[in-house]
């Protein structure tokens, strides 16, 4: 008898066991793959019968909320009151297709389940109706992305403002963009048509094309190649490049032409100021791939920026083995042509690291995670990426930014109000081989005030049509960085 208990003793243990292992293996080592289940539909349900905090704008507009829904199914619905202003920022909350953007780096805080938030509510861990939601507090201002709205007035292309001491992004805008609204509902039908009409759409609606697009930039990439050159000490400002309409590289006859094949020459401030082609195809020649290739790197320009939102595209310039007994190669990207490309968030970042004494600074949106009572939970404290170039050499190009809004290509458009001097530099990128018709992006960096900046810029307007291309990124990107940077100004940032 007794050998009969232990053994059935011995068998209840064990079945107690492998029950307790298993529990443990579905509720802890297999809740998030169970959680992120698509069939598994209890967890999404519990989410959307729970307030969601607010995400904020910061001048105070919020810019997703929450809503009593009139689908009985649900006690809320998310609700975006800026349309398409903010999507690429905020992203969407979705019971069908999840959340993206700001709504999904931040959703423990915007749905109260932090741990700081859990401990909190402790207190009131039997309140039944106790609201533990955050919000989420953005550095980008909702009057802001009006005017890069209206400015852009429907026509592809992004603005990105940020303040160059810091990182901070104030306004960063895209055309195409798409209302979050159409995804948010709850009919998973609705949600996936509109979802299949968006991603269909021309211009990437869908794709935060300002930090996840990139672009050739034209003539704005001088910079680089400046930046490079004053590094190396070989060269100065007084150098005399001989006038000239075209310059023909080693190893090929195919000459490189001056925009619209004019002649160019003079000393380097004027040629900058001009934007000549033919004088900084010279300059990468004469650096070489490695000193290219390295003063690319120091920009971040092969690597994805350091953004606080997902997936941001990295820039790109090339490897030293690219231009490997290629060099009418490495001349052309040497004045921001053929296969170079950056994304309008890298371009300001550049424009900031010369306003910021030769610091690049990681860009961000969120400036603040708070809880349900307004209480800090998290704060971004800025912190430098790169460091590109010397001081010397960001006092430097600041001059030659100048000249360039004074005497040369942003004369046109760039003279902000009350007397504030802007520097800047414009690119126009062409798209066409010759003989074909013409495509060009139109670029602007610029950067305010330049003695003690503030404020840094990028514009471009892609070259989808003939409008766009048949103009230069000063006539057409400048009004728009002119205008963007007169209401930061006027509004005190």
């Amino acid at each position: 008898m007794n050998s009969r208990i232990r053994r059935l003793a011995v068998g209840l243990l064990i079945a107690y066991l492998v029950l307790f292992v298993q529990l443990n293996v579905v509720q802890v080592s297999k809740s998030t793959e169970l959680n992120a289940d698509v069939r598994n539909s209890r967890q999404t349900t519990r989410a959307f019968n729970r307030n969601r905090g607010p995400i904020l704008s910061a001048d105070g507009v919020a810019v997703a909320e929450t809503l009593p829904s009139t689908d009985e199914r649900f006690k809320f619905q998310r609700n975006y009151p800026t349309g398409g202003l903010f999507a690429n920022i905020t992203g969407y909350w979705s019971y069908a297709f999840g959340a993206t953007q700001v709504e999904k780096i931040h959703d423990k805080v915007l749905s109260g389940s932090t741990t700081d938030q859990n401990i909190n509510a402790l207190p009131n861990l039997f309140d039944r109706n106790l609201d533990t939601s955050g919000a989420v507090a953005l550095t980008v201002r909702a009057d802001l992305q009006l005017v890069a709205r209206d400015l852009l007035a429907g026509r592809e292309g992004s603005v990105v403002m940020l303040d160059p001491r810091t990182g901070a992004v104030v306004a960063m805008y895209s055309e195409p963009t798409f209302d979050p609204n159409l995804v948010a509902v709850h009919t998973s039908a609705d949600a996936e048509k509109a979802l299949t009409f968006l991603d269909a759409s021309p211009g990437k609606p869908l794709l935060a094309n300002a930090y996840q697009e990139r672009y050739m930039p034209g003539s704005t990439f001088k910079v680089v190649t400046t930046t490079a050159a004053l590094e190396t000490g070989g060269l100065t400002l007084d150098r005399i490049f001989e006038p000239e309409n075209a310059y023909t590289p080693p190893q090929t006859t195919d000459p490189i032409e001056n925009y619209g094949g004019s002649t160019c020459g003079g000393d380097f401030a004027t040629v900058f100021a001009k934007s000549c082609n033919t004088p900084f195809a010279r300059l990468a020649v004469e650096l070489g791939a490695e000193q290219m290739v390295l003063a690319a790197d120091r920009f971040g320009l092969n690597e994805a920026p350091p953004i606080d939102l997902p997936r941001p595209a990295a820039s790109h310039f090339g490897k030293v083995e690219d231009f490997t007994d290629n060099i009418p190669l490495l001349a052309i990207r040497g004045f921001g042509q053929n296969e170079d490309a950056v994304t309008p968030l890298q371009m300001a970042m550049i424009a900031g690291s010369v306003a910021n004494v030769g610091n690049m600074m990681s860009p961000y949106v969120v400036a603040e995670t708070r809880d349900h009572d307004g209480g800090v939970l998290s704060r971004t404290e800025p912190k430098v990426w790169r460091t590109p170039m010397t001081a010397q050499t960001a006092t430097t190009l600041t001059e030659l930014m100048v000249k360039v809004v004074n005497e040369g290509t942003a004369k046109c458009c760039m003279q902000l109000a009350n007397g504030v001097q802007a520097a800047a530099k414009t690119g126009t990128a062409q798209l066409n081989s010759n003989g074909e018709p013409q495509r060009s992006h139109a670029w602007i960096m610029a950067f305010a005030p330049a003695e003690a900046p503030r404020l840094a810029i990028s514009v471009v307007l892609k070259g989808t049509t003939d409008e766009i291309s048949a103009g230069t990124g000063g006539r057409l990107a400048g009004p728009i960085a002119q205008q963007m940077l007169d209401k930061a100004i006027e509004v005190g940032l």
